[in-house]
């Protein structure tokens, strides 16, 4: 019975707060809280993506090495590269499953970029 106490206080205070530190600017701007999820996803989208490219570049140099000494892995190369690949082609894929358009000027296909130059 105290773990349950315990817990209605602390959804309580969860409660309270959310209520008292809202913003009080979205309903004045017109945007809608799906508006501000989807914006803050698709940012939080692209600098994670980022980073998952960045450390995806350490991989390729990893095996870079292990070729080098020939001790590939070749599991691991394709894991990694059709990884990267699904990553460059998030925003068409959400696109396409979706059926919309809800990719910003931040969220660009990265196979168009590469297909620009042939």
């Amino acid at each position: 019975m105290k773990k349950m106490k315990t817990m209605l206080n602390f959804c309580f205070m969860v409660l309270a707060f959310t209520v008292l530190f809202t913003d009080v600017t979205f309903a004045a701007e017109g945007n809608s809280v799906m508006e501000l999820g989807m914006n803050k996803a698709l940012t939080l989208f692209v600098h994670i993506r980022t980073i998952i490219f960045v450390v995806g570049a350490f991989g390729l140099v990893g095996i870079a090495f292990q070729a080098i000494f020939g001790k590939v892995k070749w599991t691991w190369f394709a894991g990694l590269a059709v990884g990267l690949a699904i990553l460059a082609a998030a925003g068409a894929i959400v696109n396409y499953a979706t059926g919309g358009n809800i990719t910003s000027n931040q969220t660009h296909d990265t196979f168009t970029n590469s297909a620009n130059g042939l």
